[in-house]
């Protein structure tokens, strides 16, 4: 696909990089030349300097034969007006803005093609809360992604020494789980990826990316982790955008306290939040006030500054002081890869859990879950089974009869829709039925056009 992204800040840097690597024709527009000169050294794409609302910018960029832009600007109004130019003068089929004010939802009608014309909203700081709000609700898990609208999820959780996971085949593994079934689809030893197979031993230390409907997680977790303990205390250390969005998304369901060191922002935050929520202006790496406010009693310390190394120390510095887990916001990707699961409990990459939302949107086929895993190196992919047996490679066909590409593997399938769904864990018989969700975990990107076919229908289906 032909992409323009406007603006080669974090968001859109990590974007860049995600769809470079897919082979996609890429085009970076910025006003800082220095930066586009960077990203062109590091990535495979163009930049165009410039202002990318005006007409002629985005004709430079080759806005005429693009199939998508995606404004990834500083600036909400940018990104607005990006679309629109772009849709308006040069007919792009598909545009995405990235827009951090509420007042802006997908759908409205101010988005519409007779407004703005964006076709898709992303939010990081949306994005990023809800992420968190997940790992709160399953605090042992290193990363938990939803599909097939939250029927089904797949977890990242580190194997320790004593549990279900660790010491024991994955066959082994399995048979502690009698009243349901769950998937191992990717195993990976000090970063290396090793083959999920019935034999595959379990190690302390390995990390485990594990598929079962969402209401069997929270016994998986309690298996692998052998405790139980859900999350009723949380700290918040720096309360900007995501620190705030996450703070009324807490209160009413945890104790929460905030820490934030700019004095006026501790009397914004305390007038915007409900009275029961503790607000306090000191520094997020002062082990004083750490210990006099009890890090040590909280479930969770969360570092959520807009500094990475803040962040990172704060959280280093929680957990030594007792907090049972701790999570830090870190930009820098190969930060939060490096550290997640180490001396930090979770490492949250705001860049990284917008990806999946515009892959979803790059596809081909009928795809509409995406997530990037494994610092975007491997994804599992969601995809809906349409057509019939003579104008799709899916439906009517069993498992056993699907060629995958190597190293790709059937994580799950979510028949039928609302409360009477089913979650289905494929087997070698298992037969496939029209608008079936199907799960698949893809190991390299190399690998995903071959996957994306299966979801793609024959020209002879109309239904």
């Amino acid at each position: 696909m032909n992409i323009i992204i406007l603006g080669a800040g974090r968001v859109g840097e990590s974007v860049a990089e995600s769809l470079v690597s897919e082979q996609n024709d890429i085009t970076v527009i910025d006003q800082d030349p220095v930066r586009l000169k960077v990203l062109e050294e590091r990535l495979d794409l163009r930049g165009v300097v410039g202002n990318g609302i005006q007409p002629s910018v985005l004709r430079e960029a080759g806005a005429q034969d693009a199939d998508m832009v995606i404004g990834c600007a500083t600036s909400d109004e940018s990104n607005l007006v990006f679309c629109k130019v772009a849709h308006t003068i040069f007919q792009v089929p598909t545009t995405i803005a990235r827009l951090r004010s509420p007042e802006f939802a997908e759908g409205d009608e101010l988005l519409s093609k007779t407004g703005f014309a964006v076709d898709r909203v992303i939010c990081p700081e949306d994005s990023v809360t809800h992420y968190i709000n997940k790992l709160l609700a399953y605090p042992e898990a290193l990363q938990v992604l939803e599909f097939a609208g939250g029927r089904v999820c797949l977890i990242g959780v580190r194997a320790v020494a004593g549990s279900a996971l660790a010491g024991r085949t994955i066959a082994e593994c399995k048979q502690h789980f009698t009243d349901f079934e769950m998937r191992v689809v990717a195993l990976y030893r000090q970063d290396v990826g090793v083959e999920p197979l019935p034999t595959t031993m379990v190690l302390p230390g390995d990390e485990v990316f594990v598929l079962a409907a969402q209401e069997h997680i929270r016994q998986v977790l309690r298996a692998i982790h052998n405790v139980d303990q859900p999350v009723q205390r949380v700290m918040i250390g720096g309360c900007g955008k995501v620190g705030l969005r996450l703070a009324r998304s807490l209160i009413g369901h945890y104790q929460v306290k905030l820490i934030e060191h700019k004095l006026a922002r501790c009397e914004y935050l305390a007038s915007q939040l409900p009275s029961d929520a503790l607000v306090l202006h000191g520094d997020t790496v002062d082990e004083d006030l750490l210990a006099d406010e009890n890090v040590a009693d909280m479930d969770m310390f969360l570092a959520l500054t807009d500094d990475d190394e803040d962040n990172i120390m704060a959280a280093m510095l929680a957990k030594r002081l007792g907090a049972r887990r701790v999570m830090a916001l870190i930009n820098r990707r190969s930060y939060a890869d490096m550290l997640n699961g180490s001396m930090i409990d979770i490492a949250v990459s705001p860049a990284q859990t917008v990806i999946g939302e515009l892959l979803t949107h790059v596809r081909r086929g009928d795809v509409v879950a995406v997530h990037s895993l494994r610092r975007g190196a491997a994804e599992a992919l969601e995809g809906v089974a349409r057509g019939d047996v003579k104008t799709s490679r899916l439906v009517g066909r069993r498992i056993e009869d699907i060629k995958l590409p190597v190293g790709a593997h059937f994580g799950a399938i979510v028949r039928g829709e609302g409360p009477h769904s089913q979650v289905l864990m494929p087997h070698h018989d298992t037969l496939i039925e029209a608008d079936d969700h199907i799960v698949i975990f893809i190991p390299h990107k190399r690998l995903i056009r071959a996957v994306e076919k299966l979801f793609q229908v024959g020209a002879t289906f109309f239904g």
